[in-house]
């Protein structure tokens, strides 16, 4: 007696059709699977063998083996679980089904055979869509993930009784799940912060405007409560919607990770993820013996904020070069090689000294020198110099603190980055990756940062009197092509130079 069933397994964030074969024959009573299974794919025999009889479904006493194929990939997780049951009561007749061949089943089993979720669902849907399989029968938590993907049927079951029942036939009439895309959106898109809430910092918001519409890195120096935090959390409200396609590539990372909420279809709104300073550089850009996405892949398209910058190890700081310039990050082990996703805005913040007071009129510094240098060296040049925007807190005045009006709403600045982010999607239309001015490369930068000749002059000066690296050297010009988007003009002219370069200035007073 033998059957297949089809199933899935991830691999980063993409998916691979696995399929489920099942032998059953007379001997003594046993239950094997093999085809490189984890301890949580070696645990199922326990689980489907109680859920099958907790379904009050009878079992004759065979020797059972169950096989993954293809045998030679790493299977893990508990989502085989639903599939070895199904392939076992097929085995046995039991079910009798032509479905079999044309769906993806997933899921895990409770011992008195309810469903529970599993992770990683979009990505195998994406790949039941490749393979122009018919569509998914799995957890009804799972169902509006898996519905995201047009083209296929999802089916969502509660039991392992109820999908026996439905493969056999039982449901003719129910269809499958469908959900509505807008709607979605609509949902997600909600925010409880805004940019209104910061008193006074004109110049710190200018400054997360112009990253919000490029997509620039930026780090904010300043003393204790100038607000530091309070702005970069509220960074997300000013950035542009998702696109169907970013929200898609963010939801895959999300699922495969694990970290997408029951219930939920989709991330549509921008990730904002601020890690504790302790944290390793495995968990940073990924890891484990079978690697999972890092902090920098969880905010994909969205921001990675890192608060108290210098009080992070200087090894994981390190790691981020690399992901910074090139936008995906790749995780190698022994076993195998996965690249994973990694195009995100770094936002840091940090004090500029030890006490924090350094930079501060009102009170009073009380490190000394040396101090001061080695808290500020503990920040590489390398990673500094990936930072397009260096931008200066300083404290709040009180005449703002108890101002009465509110500076302008995210509404009103996203509005403005939108049009900006316009202007970027149609100068890069029909070329693969590119979604800002961020992303721009040599080649890029060439074609379409033109400046004048004041402009050359301005950028000539400020090179050489500063000491900037060829690499501030692009990155000024690509700050100066977001503040003339922003401006509506299609030139670059020296009072966007100007600007650009009063943001790569501040080191220069700090890192001394």
């Amino acid at each position: 007696m033998l059957s297949q069933v089809l199933s899935s397994a991830t691999y980063g964030i993409n998916a691979h059709i696995v399929q489920v074969e099942t032998n059953l024959e007379k001997g003594l009573q046993s239950f094997v699977v093999v085809g490189l299974p984890d301890n949580a794919v070696k645990e199922s025999r326990e689980r489907v063998i109680a859920a099958i009889k907790n379904s009050n479904i009878q079992l004759p006493h065979l020797r059972i083996t169950v096989n993954l194929a293809p045998a030679d990939i790493k299977k893990e997780g508990s989502s085989y679980d639903l599939p070895i049951a199904i392939g076992i009561l097929t085995a046995t007749e039991n079910i009798k089904s032509e479905l079999l061949k044309d769906f993806i089943i997933l899921g895990e089993l409770a011992l008195d055979g309810t469903l529970r979720p599993v992770h990683g669902i979009l990505p195998i849907a994406v790949e039941a869509k490749k393979n122009n399989l018919r569509g998914m029968i799995l957890p009804k938590e799972n169902a509006k993930e898996a519905a995201m993907v047009e083209g296929i049927e999802v089916y969502p079951m509660t039991s392992l009784s109820e999908t026996v029942d439905f493969l056999n036939g039982e449901y003719e009439l129910l269809k499958p799940f469908k959900i509505d895309m807008d709607e979605v959106f609509a949902q997600e898109k909600q925010y409880t912060i805004d940019f209104a809430d910061v008193k006074g910092q004109e110049n710190v918001k200018r400054a997360l405007e112009v990253a919000a519409a490029g997509a620039h890195n930026i780090i904010m120096i300043g003393p204790p409560g100038s607000g530091k935090t309070m702005l970069a959390k509220r960074l997300p409200t000013i950035l542009p919607p998702m696109t169907f396609e970013e929200a898609i590539e963010t939801t895959k990372i999300h699922s495969v990770a694990g970290v997408l909420p029951p219930n939920s279809a989709l991330v549509a709104t921008r990730p904002y993820r601020s890690p504790h300073h302790t944290i390793s550089d495995s968990a940073l850009v990924g890891g484990g013996t079978i690697p999972r996405p890092g902090e920098i892949s969880l905010a994909h398209h969205g921001v990675l904020f890192l608060d108290e910058l210098p009080e992070f190890a200087r090894n994981v700081l390190e790691v981020l070069r690399q992901p910074l310039e090139d936008g995906r990050i790749t995780v190698s082990r022994s076993k195998m090689s996965l690249e994973f996703p990694a195009n995100f805005m770094l936002v840091c913040s940090m004090n500029p000294c030890p006490c924090g007071y350094y930079t501060d009129p009102a009170k009073e510094c009380t490190c000394s020198q040396m101090q001061i240098q080695k808290y500020m060296a503990k920040i590489s040049g390398p990673l500094l110099d990936r930072i397009d925007l260096h931008i200066e807190v300083p404290a709040v005045k009180y005449k703002d603190l108890s101002s009465k009006t509110s500076g302008e709403s995210s509404a009103k600045v996203r509005g403005r980055v939108i049009e900006a982010r316009k202007i970027q999607m149609k100068r890069f239309a029909g070329r693969k990756g590119m979604y800002a001015n961020s992303d721009m490369q040599s080649k890029d930068i060439r074609e379409f940062c033109q400046i004048n000749s004041d402009g050359e002059e301005l950028l000539k000066m400020a090179i050489t009197k500063l000491g900037l690296s060829a690499r501030a050297y692009d990155r000024i010009l690509k700050v100066s092509r977001t503040i003339a988007d922003l401006a509506g003009s299609e030139n670059i002219r020296p009072e966007h130079m100007s600007e650009a370069i009063q943001y790569r200035t501040l080191d220069r007073n700090l890192w001394m």
